[in-house]
C-alpha cells in the first residue's frame, strides 16, 4: 500500500496534484448545486447563512481548474470547530486554518483527483471577498477573458507548484477585487 496523503511532502502532493485548466464546463454547475445541497444537510441551519460557488468555476465562459470552490459563511456565535468536526465527518479533510478562517478540500485520493474535486473556505459571515471578485467578473466578460489569459499564461510555469501559481495571480485578484468594493460603495 502506498503513502497516505498525510504523509507526503507538498512537492510529493504537487506532482500527484499537478495544475490542470480546462474550458468551462457546464456540470460545474450542477456538482456545485448537489454539493451545496449535501452541506446543508450536514450543517443544518442553525448558524449557517450562506453556501456560494466561488472561482473561476463559476464565472460563465472561462477555462478554470476543474475544482469547485465554494464559500461557507457561518454565524460568529457559532464555534469554527464544531463546523470543522461535521465537515471531517463527511469526507472533508482540513488543509489549513488560521484566526476565523479554514480551509478544507474533498476529492484527493492517493492515486490522483476523483471525478469530483471541492474546496471549501469556512468563514465567518461578511468575510467574502471571493463573491465580490467573481461578481465583478461575470458582470465584466472581457475582464473574465484577461483574467483567463493569465491563467493559462502561469498554467505551464506553475504546474507543480500551486503556491507560486496563487501568488502570481494575486495582484489581478486584488485590483478587480478592489475596483469591485469601490463601485459597490458608490452605489450605497
Amino acid at each position: 500500500m502506498g503513502k497516505k496523503l498525510s504523509e507526503m511532502p507538498l512537492e510529493e502532493l504537487w506532482e500527484l496534484f499537478p495544475i490542470v485548466l480546462t474550458e468551462h464546463q457546464e456540470v460545474w454547475k450542477s456538482w456545485y448545486e448537489a454539493e451545496e445541497k449535501r452541506l446543508r444537510e450536514i450543517l443544518g441551519p442553525k448558524g449557517l447563512k450562506r453556501i456560494s460557488h466561488i472561482g473561476s468555476t463559476a464565472v460563465p465562459s472561462i477555462w478554470a481548474k476543474p475544482i469547485i470552490d465554494m464559500l461557507v459563511e457561518i454565524d460568529h456565535s457559532v464555534r469554527m470547530e464544531e463546523v470543522r468536526g461535521a465537515l471531517e465527518n463527511c469526507g472533508y479533510l482540513c488543509m489549513s486554518e488560521s484566526s476565523g478562517r479554514m480551509s478544507f478540500n474533498r476529492g484527493y485520493t492517493e492515486k490522483g483527483f476523483a471525478e469530483q474535486v471541492f474546496h471549501l473556505h469556512l468563514r465567518y459571515e461578511g468575510d467574502n471577498r471571493e463573491i465580490i471578485f467573481r461578481e465583478y467578473l461575470t458582470e465584466h466578460p472581457e475582464t473574465a477573458k484577461e483574467y483567463e489569459r493569465l491563467k493559462l499564461e502561469l498554467w505551464e510555469r506553475f504546474r507543480r507548484d500551486r503556491d507560486g501559481y496563487t501568488e502570481a495571480k494575486r495582484d489581478f485578484v486584488e485590483k478587480y477585487t478592489k475596483l469591485a468594493e469601490q463601485k459597490r460603495k458608490r452605489l450605497l
